[in-house]
């Protein structure tokens, strides 16, 4: 579905194009062009089969033309991010072209698809703003294995739900983090009844920490989180090793609805 409108917008936005100059890069033979873009590319289509093009990174897009090709003349190219769209006129040009093209905000064509939400740009920025604040708040907070991990604080910003954990180690064992998992589990567990135990995936982490010695903190990012007053979040944190350390850090619904908004 995500590409289906990917490819409306596409076609859409051919109208506009019309009516506005369209930038125009070389692309020199046995050469590669990189494009580079301000976020996650999610779409790319070539006009033209006598160039090759692949995405080596999330937000660079290479292009090549094919070692067959010996008459080229031009293509059009078309770039999809998550929050815009941008298409080039792509040329015949000499050894000494730029290899490397910025997409800049005067070729992008802003993209307003309902659902997409903030673009992994606009979460990282507003999580850095999340994590320059002090901690005021003593939310949620557990111990274990000389280990305490917190619940800093929660913010809300339109339909995103940022969580603010932090842990500190008091023992000389550094930590290697095997996994951090959440999930939405019942408050009260009786041997009787079927648990049901819902995992969530975060829409955005801002630091991808492999370990620790003595303190952590991350901001991790969740899309519309709701859940009945007899559930409860949980946030586990398990160590890389057989005998792993493992906490769970409990977060209740009435936490996430006492939110604040991120700071200006």
């Amino acid at each position: 579905m995500k590409k289906l409108l990917f490819c409306l917008a596409v076609l859409l936005s051919n109208a506009l194009y019309a009516q506005r100059k369209v930038t125009e890069v070389t692309l020199p033979a046995n050469l590669t062009i990189h494009f580079v873009s301000p976020e996650p590319i999610q779409y790319v289509d070539i006009s033209s089969k006598q160039i090759s093009g692949d995405l080596p990174l999330k937000n660079v897009l290479r292009l090549r033309l094919n070692d067959s090709v010996t008459s080229f003349t031009d293509a059009l190219i078309t770039v999809a991010g998550e929050k815009f769209i941008a298409q080039y006129h792509v040329v015949r040009g000499n050894a000494d072209a730029l290899t490397e093209i910025n997409i800049l905000p005067e070729d992008m064509q802003p993209l307003d698809i309902a659902g997409i939400g903030f673009s992994q740009n606009q979460l990282k920025s507003m999580a850095l703003r999340v994590i320059a604040e002090r901690p005021a708040k003593q939310m949620e907070k557990v111990k274990a294995f000389g280990l305490t991990g917190k619940l800093n604080h929660i913010y809300t910003a339109g339909d995103y739900i940022f969580l603010d954990i932090s842990y500190r180690n008091k023992t000389n064992l550094g930590y290697d983090i095997e996994d951090f998992r959440f999930r939405i589990d019942d408050k009260k567990v009786n041997k009787a009844s079927n648990v049901q135990s819902f995992e969530l995936k975060p829409e955005f982490v801002l630091f991808a920490t492999p370990a620790f010695e003595k303190s952590y903190r991350n901001i991790f990012v969740f899309k519309k989180i709701s859940f009945p007053g007899n559930k409860v979040l949980l946030a586990e944190l398990s160590e890389k090793q057989i005998s792993g350390r493992v906490l769970t850090l409990k977060i209740s619904y009435q936490d996430i609805l006492n939110a604040d908004t991120i700071p200006n």
